[in-house]
C-alpha cells in the first residue's frame, strides 16, 4: 500500500511514464483505477527518486501491465489524472528525466510526449 510520504514523493515522473505507456483503443468502458496505477508502478519509485542505478524488473512489468490495461480514451485521462494528483508543485528536474526514460528502457513505445503541464481532459 502507498504511504502518504511515497504519495507525495510520487512525482510526475510517473506521470511520465503512465500516460505515455497509454495504447489508444477507444470505444470501450473505463477500467484504470488509481489504486492500479500506484500499485503497479510502485517497483520504479526507488529507480525514479535516485535510489537505484538500474530500473527493477518488476517496474517494467508494472509499466507492461499498465500499458495494456489502458485501453480507453477515459482510461488515459484517469491514469493520467491519478498521478497528476499525487505530484507536488515542484517535480524535481533529474526524478522527471529518469521517469520520462522508463518506458524505452522497458522496451515500451509511447505516443504522447508529456510535460508537468499536461491537459489530462485532452488525452486520446
Amino acid at each position: 500500500m502507498f504511504t502518504m510520504l511515497n504519495k507525495q514523493l510520487f512525482p510526475l515522473l510517473l506521470l511520465c511514464i503512465a500516460v505515455a505507456t497509454a495504447a489508444s483503443i477507444a470505444g470501450e468502458d473505463a477500467t484504470m483505477t488509481c489504486n492500479l496505477v500506484y500499485s503497479s508502478l510502485e517497483p520504479c519509485l526507488g529507480y525514479v527518486l535516485g535510489g537505484g542505478l538500474s530500473v527493477p524488473s518488476d517496474c517494467c512489468s508494472g509499466i507492461r501491465s499498465l500499458h495494456r490495461a489502458a485501453r480507453t480514451t477515459a482510461d488515459h485521462q484517469i491514469y493520467c489524472r491519478c498521478l497528476k494528483s499525487t505530484v507536488g508543485s515542484n517535480p524535481a528536474p533529474t526524478r522527471i528525466s529518469r521517469a520520462i526514460k522508463l518506458p524505452a528502457i522497458c522496451n515500451v513505445n509511447y505516443f504522447v510526449k508529456v510535460t508537468p503541464d499536461i491537459d489530462c481532459s485532452k488525452l486520446k
